[in-house]
């Protein structure tokens, strides 16, 4: 049984339309972390907050994240990629919706766990269901333009935090990222599931440990060392960087409002960033796009932090955006491709999973460091070491996938 008989639906839907309808789910995800990273400069101000208060707000998301990459991941492999991507969107909107309702830090954390298991969940299930969806010579430019629906939600987020956030607060920041479980009801019936995965579906499944240990096999454990030191690498410095980007320019002396004008100005470079990554990497490979948008994002994050005129803060956090989230779509197409149709959703998820480790560990360090006033410049050279070691992980480590087909039965 093929693919394309397994799945009269995929075969009528076209692949802007499945480009679409998943990329709203993704830039749903972006919208709340996005506006968490406002949301916690403005936390500081209306519950005076100390600096590692703050990071366990962003820590306590990352420890929900991966639990949840790992969690759907394999259950995705077992159920189908469509019933895991509603079931994440509802489980982190609802638990938003819910957030905005909260009166003291230890019921915002418990909350902001369960919005992060679902957004955990949600980006490698959707990166793999478009994954199988679309044809070789394609698959890099379209999973990469699936994640520019990343900087849409970032830019939204923006928007909300400068126009809305300063005149009505945080909370009703929060109601509207509670508007994905609409969003949900609305996939239920129109969204597809992977044709691969429906083509094996009649096949007798692995059990959930069996996948795992399958992801240490001779044919794949250099891809799965590989990617798990990259996904840390990035996901550490990302969410150490992002996430405290609003309070970070807050530190260097500018005032909230200020901040929140120069952030959403930086947002806007992800857009190109994405686009470019989206052309080069069916022309000139994964690695390429990889190994140089990590290079570039290292050189912008040391220039960043040690950025003390309005004209260095943004030019370098311009650049920050535009390296980075390019980076950020290679690695979503890069993942999926190392591992075979029954175990494809379980290896995105683990290595998505141990990426949050490092979405714990980022946010954390910061709020301790500042709390112990070694400087923003010394920060960032932290995250600029971090980003190198994965820069040197994809060159020794990794192999070249462009324009190959996926694999079937691992």
């Amino acid at each position: 049984m093929n693919a394309s008989a397994a799945s009269p639906a995929v075969r009528n839907t076209s692949r802007n339309a499945l480009l679409a309808i998943a990329g709203l789910g993704w830039m749903f995800d972006a919208l709340d972390v996005g506006l968490l990273s406002f949301i916690m400069a403005a936390l500081k101000h209306d519950w005076n907050l100390s600096a590692a208060a703050l990071g366990w707000i962003g820590g306590i998301n990352s420890i929900g994240m991966a639990l949840g990459a790992l969690m759907f991941g394999m259950l995705a492999d077992c159920i189908g990629r469509k019933k895991v991507f509603i079931l994440t969107l509802l489980t982190f909107s609802v638990a938003s919706g819910l957030s905005a309702a909260a009166t003291s830090l230890a019921m915002l954390l418990f909350l902001r766990f369960f919005i992060g298991l679902g957004l955990g969940g949600e980006l490698p299930v959707a990166s793999t269901l478009v994954s199988e969806s679309v044809k070789a010579h394609e698959r890099g430019k379209i999973v990469v333009l699936l994640e520019s629906f990343w900087a849409l939600g970032w830019i939204l987020a923006a928007l909300i935090a400068y126009f809305v956030i300063p005149d009505y607060g945080w909370r009703i920041a929060l109601i509207l990222g509670a508007l994905p479980a609409l969003y949900a009801v609305y996939l239920r019936f129109r969204l597809p599931d992977s044709p691969r995965y429906l083509s094996q579906s009649a096949t007798k499944k692995n059990s959930f440990m069996e996948n795992l240990a399958q992801l240490f096999s001779r044919p794949y454990r250099r891809a799965t060392i590989m990617l798990w030191v990259l996904w840390f690498c990035v996901v550490f410095s990302y969410y150490g960087m992002f996430l405290w980007l609003p309070s970070v320019v807050g530190l260097k002396g500018f005032g909230l409002i200020k901040s929140f004008e120069y952030v959403l100005i930086m947002t806007l470079a992800q857009l190109p960033g994405y686009f470019t990554a989206a052309w080069l990497i069916d022309r000139l490979g994964r690695k390429f796009v990889l190994i140089t948008y990590l290079s570039g994002t290292a050189l912008s994050a040391f220039f960043f932090g040690n950025a003390d005129t309005v004209a260095q803060l943004l030019i370098s956090g311009m650049f920050l955006s535009f390296f980075n989230l390019g980076a950020w779509g290679a690695l979503y197409v890069y993942t999926p491709e190392q591992y075979p149709d029954a175990i494809r959703a379980t290896g995105a998820g683990a290595a998505a999973s141990i990426g949050r480790v490092g979405g714990i560990l980022g946010p954390l360090m910061v709020g301790y460091l500042v709390a112990a006033h070694i400087s923003i410049e010394m920060i960032f050279v932290i995250f600029c070491a971090t980003i190198a070691v994965g820069v040197v992980g994809v060159a020794v480590l990794g192999k070249e996938t462009q324009r190959t087909e996926l694999k079937g039965e691992g």
